[in-house]
């Protein structure tokens, strides 16, 4: 077992998650908060047990509450404080406090005003190239809030990034496009902010346009103060990759190498690491292939698990210490068998687990990338899936949440229907799960409730 996934399960026992500290854990060591995108070590893996397998519109839910009209990003928990972020009929930009035990509203805030610019999902060109805008599946409030139990963090696809105290009082305010420039990625900002060590961290990873002879437009990660929203330090991240091979749509991951916590980031045919508290680049594996790129890195057993865009291939990387190194070099393996263009994998023991959008589910394994078997689910995936208490739990774009084992064969537990659609990834807390969908966010009780 690599030092990373000791460390991680430490973690889980101990209640410590790297660049978050002390996370709240229950008696049993469940995860209690799910403080960011994919959860409290970004991978979407949570520790506890009697969390359900079975629910639906009418059993097995703690409440259900109806949210205002839409958005695709996950909730962020932190001890009873849910929030969620929506764009409320293409205008209003606003930042929810939903009780996680009464499922009641407690407070909302309007972060600004924008609308979604809209065009037809086909390839850009020309004067379109340098002009956002999104996909039909997404809107502003694609980006997942992050919260630190003292502050919650907002950022919106038009470039608005916010911070709150828990009681809704706004701290600080800018917009990322005001201070660097206009975003140029194709089908629209989503990338969701980090903390860590008192900062927040946001990416941008964007089609630079650079060969149409124009001034590139900058792709860049950039650190604020939470507290007072300073800006402490900006990298530009500018790569090879041209057109819309530059996007990526993905988060950064904290992982362990060696001695030394690094800042991974995944897009634009490579994959990097920071310094999180400097923004130096520490390593880079560069000459990846692949288009633009939606699923996030995972980490484990001393690996890198990727997924290179436009469904190419899935591949694990040993990353060097330092310095460059191209793709053949690093990959340890890697597999073009029906691979994931939005939902991004999960790892639970041994086991790699990733769903395409076609809904074809995968099982490998971790360290040598054997294929141990393929099942189809119903429906079509964006959510990425979350692993617990040896099961995956699989969300479709309508609703349906299907249960597997995270075995070496394939094993369905359960398929539950909610009458919602489904673009995020479900979260996990205190035994309950998070279910947001366009019309209301569901609360599933624990099992035995």
């Amino acid at each position: 077992m690599s030092y990373w996934r000791l460390l991680g399960w430490a973690g889980l026992v101990l209640g410590i998650t790297p660049g978050y500290g002390l996370v709240a854990r229950g008696d049993t060591g469940a995860t209690v908060n799910w403080p960011q995108w994919r959860g409290p070590s970004g991978d979407g893996v949570a520790a506890g047990q009697n969390v359900a397998t079975s629910w639906s519109e009418t059993a097995g839910l703690a409440w259900k509450c109806a949210l205002p009209e839409w958005g695709a990003s996950t909730p962020a928990v932190w001890g009873d404080a849910v929030f969620v972020t929506t764009h409320v009929d293409d205008r209003d930009l606003v930042l929810l406090k939903i009780n996680r035990q009464t499922g009641q509203t407690e407070w909302t805030r309007q972060v600004g005003q924008a609308s979604t610019p809209r065009a037809k999902p086909d390839h850009k060109s020309g004067d379109d190239r340098g002009q956002q805008k999104f996909h039909l599946t997404q809107n502003l409030a694609s980006p997942s809030p992050v919260t630190d139990g003292e502050h919650v963090v907002v950022h919106f696809g038009n470039g608005e990034l916010a911070a709150f105290d828990l009681d809704g009082n706004r701290r600080w305010q800018r917009n990322l496009q005001t201070d660097f420039g206009k975003y140029s990625i194709w089908w629209g900002h989503a990338n969701s902010p980090v903390l860590h060590a008192g900062l927040v961290i946001s990416v941008c990873m964007q089609d630079s346009c650079r060969e149409l002879g124009s001034e590139p437009f900058p792709s860049y990660l950039v650190a604020h103060d939470v507290v007072t929203g300073e800006q402490r330090w900006q990298t530009p991240r500018m790569t090879a990759a041209l057109a819309e091979h530059c996007d990526a749509y993905t988060t950064p991951l904290f992982w362990q190498q060696g001695p030394r916590q690094e800042m991974v980031v995944m897009g634009g045919q490579m994959l990097d690491a920071y310094d999180p508290l400097l923004g130096k680049q520490l390593w880079s594996v560069t000459q990846l292939s692949g288009n633009r790129v939606i699923p996030s890195p995972i980490a484990a057993h001393g690996l890198l698990f990727a997924i290179q865009g436009m469904r190419e291939p899935l591949v694990a990387i040993r990353p060097p210490a330092e310095g460059t190194q191209t793709a053949g070099d690093a990959i340890v393996w890697s597999s073009d068998k029906g691979t994931s263009d939005s939902p991004s994998p999960v790892v639970w023991d041994d086991l790699l687990f990733m769903v395409n959008n076609d809904g074809i589910l995968h099982c490998f394994e971790a360290l040598g990338g054997k294929l141990l078997w393929r099942s189809r689910l119903p429906g079509s995936y964006r959510a990425s899936p979350v692993a617990i208490d040896g099961r995956i739990y699989l969300l479709n774009t309508t609703g349906l949440c299907t249960v597997a084992a995270a075995a070496r064969e394939f094993q369905r537990i359960s398929a539950n229907q909610i009458d919602d659609d489904t673009l995020a990834s479900p979260v996990m807390a205190a035994g309950h799960i998070l279910l947001r969908g366009r019309k209301a966010l569901y609360c599933v009780a624990p099992a035995g409730h």
